[in-house]
């Protein structure tokens, strides 16, 4: 780091309260459909009541005249509409514009969207436009067969030699299954447009801006300069709002028709067949080791299903090349079409699932080799990432699965099948590893330091709840010395120099160095006016001989107290304001590509409690390590993986979107028939602790995101947890009762 830069202890590592806290526990956070402007109108889209077929007649007759409608718009008067060029850099998952052709290719896909006075009478008149199909039966089982020939993710060595070679019960061959998973944050996706005749300005539930706004440029077709979009605040996201969907274009294109302004809010039934979800996959694993327990080889399998239109991988072969060492080992994958609406990210995508199936056979493994599934995982612990044949920039798994063994009372585990019992209840132990990238996106930010002696940090990224807002702040505290209360963080505005997008844990390891190399330039720039400004008190001083540090200019040598504030430096030079910026690099983008393989690295260890009398299984205690890099706050932080934890609870036991064979209609898309975790079912403990190693390959603090890895590999451990407690191995998530009938554990 800069010797500029005087690093204050507390900023970096500090348990802050969140800076926006107070505005969104008090009502004043503005979130999307809080936008209210003059004149404005409401847009209620109308979905096709078949999954698979075309429109034969669509008759908007009545309601067209009913009370408060102004207009509905179909393919035939809504406006060209553009698609996402193949080179662009624009992710979209839906690459089919809205209302393109008269084919229906999902369930709810969007055919006609009414504007109205209010969102009554548009919903009213939404629910009065005709539609009549030649229907197709949809095919929406969750059966995958292949599509396509397998690609190749990894490939060393001969894995099917070397498991073909191995012998019982030193080998596993076995399928798992993991359901179709619907995001639901409380926050409903939403679109405020608002169209001034030439800038069309949208108020969104995204978590990426700047992405959103290349996409809608060219999908209405106009300049880059007439686009902007702003999300201040966000009710959650998961990743279902990581990527536009077509409801915002139709939001545009009506604001720009009617020249009004035009909010459309989804309902909670579209939220389950119009704005993504995590889709099914089936992985098979065959894994096999020599006598010592170290594995000989590794093979993993993967489908997933993709809609009629758009493939998207579920990457659940992620982890499986470098988690652990094997000389033999081959990871494919191939996807199966159905009639369902496209897929996308859902919190830990690709590993989180993949880690279900990996880790569940790890367990399973251990199990035949009679071994200790946290030693087996020791044993088997890689030097580099073999399949990149790279050193990791940090891996402290190890010490994860010892320091959370310990923590958690493993040692007093007695592997036997239903032999732990406490209060009554048969005790069931399990764990898992757990593995996340990371990575650094392309990023840019500005700080300016004000005369008034605040400053303000302000870049394109955006805050979807995960403590964006504040890490800003510490990182301008750290480089400034100023307390977060006069620190200012300006967020989720397309006008702001462009950062990354919230998904993958990326950004607040791409927004490190892009702001503090921003608050450098600022230092710079305020350290030149002090020594080059004649009623400066440093007036004729090196530049070199001056220091910025707790938010004061002062001479090297002397302590900091003894210089002046920074503020009154610049009125002294009648200086307002000084701006720095930055502009940083997408890791790995150095000549001659990455030097070393970046990941994030954890354990899980969880305990069930199983009552055979009436059948009951609930998840009672939870004890994660994570290897996450330097925490920046571990407040935060520890909130992002215990919500990541029960999320993962609900992803073992409770969630399944299921679909209807007759029309395709998701049958549960509602929060009462969706089963998500509740308080109810939460664990009465749950102990979280980093490791809080900095990782200097990536940025200057040595901060890795931890938004995804706290899911990442929970479900496997509940489900070893389960097979401890019951006798019942459980593929095919979720945990149902039925599957846990045939127990033989009793009371």
């Amino acid at each position: 780091m800069n010797p500029l830069i005087q690093t204050a202890p507390p900023a970096i590592g500090g348990s802050f309260v969140r800076i926006d806290g107070a505005l969104k526990v008090s009502g004043g956070a503005s979130y999307t459909s809080d936008k209210n402007f003059p004149g404005m109108l409401y847009a209620v889209p109308v979905g096709a009541t078949i999954a698979s077929g075309r429109i034969t007649r669509l008759d908007t007759t009545v309601a067209a005249g009913m009370p408060g409608v102004r207009a509905i718009f179909t393919r035939d008067n809504i406006g060209p509409f553009f698609r996402v060029g193949a080179g662009s850099n624009a992710i979209i998952d839906e690459h089919r514009p809205p209302f393109d052709d008269d084919l229906i290719r999902y369930y709810g896909q969007y055919v006609a969207l009414v504007v109205a006075d209010t969102f009554e009478q548009a919903t009213a008149a939404a629910d009065a436009v005709a539609l009549t199909y030649a229907a197709q039966t949809p095919d929406v089982s969750m059966q995958l067969t292949a599509g396509q020939p397998p690609s190749i993710d990894t490939q060393r060595g001969n894995a099917a030699a070397a498991f073909t070679a191995a012998t019982d019960p030193f080998k596993l061959d076995a399928t798992y299954t993991t359901p179709v998973e619907t995001h639901n944050p409380i926050e409903l996706h939403a679109t405020v447009a608002v169209y001034d005749g030439t800038v069309f300005t949208l108020y969104e539930t995204s978590q990426a801006v700047v992405n959103h706004k290349a996409v809608l440029v060219q999908m209405l077709g106009v300049p880059p300069e007439h686009v902007r979009v702003i999300t201040e605040y966000l009710g959650s996201g998961f990743g279902g709002k990581l990527w536009p969907w077509t409801h915002s274009l139709l939001a545009a294109a009506a604001a720009r028709n009617l020249k009004r302004p035009i909010k459309l809010v989804i309902s909670r039934k579209m939220m389950f067949q119009n704005v993504g979800h995590r889709s099914n996959t089936q992985q098979r694993i065959r894994l096999s080791a020599d006598a010592d327990g170290r594995f000989s080889s590794l093979q993993h399998d993967y489908l997933n299903h993709v809609s009629r239109t758009d493939v998207r991988k579920e990457n659940c072969g992620e982890v499986s090349g470098y988690l652990y060492s094997s000389p033999n080992v081959h990871v494919a994958w191939s996807y199966a079409r159905k009639d369902i609406a496209p897929n996308t990210s859902m919190r830990g995508p690709g590993a989180t699932p993949g880690l279900f199936a990996l880790e569940s056979a790890v367990d399973e493994l251990a199990l035949k080799l009679k071994m200790d599934p946290v030693a087996l995982r020791l044993l088997n612990e890689p030097a580099l990432d073999e399949s990149l044949n790279l050193p990791f920039s940090s891996r402290h798994l190890p010490e994860c699965l010892q320091q959370g063994a310990q923590r958690f009372g493993w040692a007093q585990r007695n592997p036997e099948v239903g032999s732990m019992r406490r209060d009554g209840l048969v005790l069931g132990w399990g764990m898992a590893a757990c593995a996340w990238n990371a990575r650094r996106t392309a990023a840019q930010a500005s700080v300016q330091m004000y005369a008034d002696g605040t400053a303000r940090v302000a870049s394109a990224t955006q805050d979807i709840g995960t403590g964006t807002y504040t890490v800003l702040a510490q990182m301008v505290s750290s480089a400034t010395g100023l307390p977060l209360s006069k620190i200012k963080v300006a967020l989720g505005d397309t006008a702001f120099p462009p950062g990354p997008f919230s998904g993958g844990s990326v950004a607040t390891g791409s927004m490190v160095p892009a702001v503090l190399d921003a608050a450098h330039d600022a230092l710079q720039q305020i350290l030149a006016i002090a020594a080059h400004t004649d009623r400066s008190p440093f007036a004729g001083q090196a530049i070199e001989n001056l220091a910025f540090g707790d938010g004061m200019i002062y001479r090297k040598g002397m302590p900091a107290a003894t210089g002046v504030p920074f503020g009154k430096v610049l009125q002294a030079a009648q200086v307002g304001v000084v701006t720095g910026t930055a502009q940083v690099a997408a890791s790995g983008s150095e000549p001659g590509g990455a030097k070393v393989s970046m990941h994030s690295f954890g354990a899980h260890f969880v305990e069930v409690t199983w009552q055979p009398e009436i059948a009951r299984l609930r998840v009672s205690r939870v004890v994660t390590v994570i290897d996450g890099g330097k925490i920046i706050n571990p407040r935060t932080g520890r909130n992002q993986i215990e919500g990541a934890i029960i999320m993962g609870i609900g992803m073992a036991l409770f969630e399944e979107t299921h679909y209807d064979a007759r029309n395709g209609a998701p049958l549960n898309s509602n929060l009462a028939d969706y089963m998500m975790t509740t308080h109810a079912d939460a664990p009465t403990q749950i102990d979280v602790s980093f490791l809080d190693y900095p990782d200097l390959a990536l940025n200057a603090l040595g901060a890795r995101g931890i938004g995804e890895i706290g899911i990442a590999g929970l479900a496997p451990a509940v489900t070893a947890a389960v097979y401890h407690a019951t006798g019942i191995r459980v593929r095919d998530l979720p945990v149902k009762i039925e599957d846990l009938l045939a127990s033989q554990v009793t009371a």
